[in-house]
Formats: structure tokens, C-alpha cells, sequence
């Protein structure tokens, strides 16, 4: 089958999705038939999610159900402190060679760790590509598993966030080193 075919295959598929209620709001995964998150966000909206898929990987059909296994019990675990819990699970994203590797790249910086838009450009390959990184933020369609809320400003600022800044707020105080006694 030419990549060609396959795309057309792919777009042709049914997917998956499921709404579950988090302390900062419902948050909704779209998957393949595999269990590889396609699209995911602090949304009760699964059209907002279609749209950031590529359309080479953008479901035909779209199925509701009230659980997705693994996919629903990592995003509660990790909405109950067990940060390693999205680790584990398939994403499936397409785009141009940058952006992929930005992605893969995303899925290693660890919880806690925030890194500058500067230095995401630097691990993804291209230190002089700062927009292109914060390109690669913005057209992540897997918020969460591809943890695009752990990049911050030069000086802390939190930039820009699909979900807002309140959810990426929570997501960072979330995810920081707790000290003794707090």
C-alpha cells in the first residue's frame, strides 16, 4: 500500500472518544482503533479536537464511550498525582520531520522540569528555530500525553496554552516538586 493509500485508509477509520471529569475540567481523548491517542484536551467538545488532528489521521466516524481503558485510567491516575501514568500510552500525530521530532522530544521533558521555548528548540534539533517550537506547541493535538504545558518563557512566563493559562497553571503547580511539610 503506497503512504498515499494509506493516509486515505487512516482517515477513513473509526475512532474513539471519551469525556472524563478532571479537577480542572472535563477533559476529552479521541483514539485509534489501536488505543494511540489521536487528539485530547480539557474540553467536553470532541469537535474542538478534530480539527488539530491531521486530516491524514482525522477519524471518518466518531464513537462515545464511557471508558477507554488504559487512555481513561492514565488520565485519572495522572490527575491524582501519578505523573508517569501518560508515559506509557500511544499518541499518533503527523506533520512535517520538525514537528514530529518536537513532539517526541515533548514526551521526555519531565514532570516538574519545565524547559524555555529556547531550549525546546535546541533539543528538537534546530537551536535558532525558537517560533518553529512554540509553532510545535500550538499544533499539538495531544495535549497532555504530548506534555507542550511543561514549556515555559525566558523568565518563567507560561506563554500561550489551547486550554488556557489556568489549565497550564495547574498542570505546572501539578507536576512541581512538592518541599516538606506543604
Amino acid at each position: 500500500m503506497s503512504t498515499t493509500a494509506a493516509s486515505v485508509a487512516l482517515s477513513t477509520t473509526t475512532a474513539s472518544s471519551s469525556t472524563v471529569d478532571t479537577p480542572i475540567g472535563p477533559f476529552t481523548a479521541l483514539v485509534a482503533g489501536d488505543g494511540a491517542v489521536l487528539g485530547s484536551g480539557w474540553t467536553a467538545d470532541t469537535d474542538e479536537l478534530i480539527p488539530q488532528i491531521a486530516p491524514s489521521l482525522r477519524p471518518a466516524e466518531v464513537r462515545v464511550l464511557r471508558d477507554l481503558g488504559p487512555v481513561t485510567e492514565a488520565v485519572h491516575a495522572y490527575h491524582r498525582g501519578e505523573l508517569a501514568a501518560i508515559d506509557g500510552i500511544p499518541v499518533r500525530q503527523r506533520s512535517g520531520p520538525f514537528l514530529e521530532r518536537a513532539w517526541e522530544v515533548l514526551r521526555g521533558v519531565a514532570p516538574g522540569e519545565p524547559i524555555t521555548y529556547t531550549r525546546f528548540a535546541e533539543l528538537s534539533g534546530r537551536p535558532d528555530a525558537v517560533r518553529a517550537a512554540a509553532a510545535a506547541c500550538a499544533a499539538n493535538a495531544a495535549a497532555l500525553f504530548v506534555p507542550c504545558h511543561r514549556v515555559r518563557r525566558i523568565g518563567g512566563a507560561l506563554g500561550g496554552f489551547r486550554w488556557g493559562l489556568d489549565v497550564k497553571r495547574w498542570l505546572i503547580e501539578h507536576e512541581s516538586p512538592r518541599q516538606p511539610g506543604s
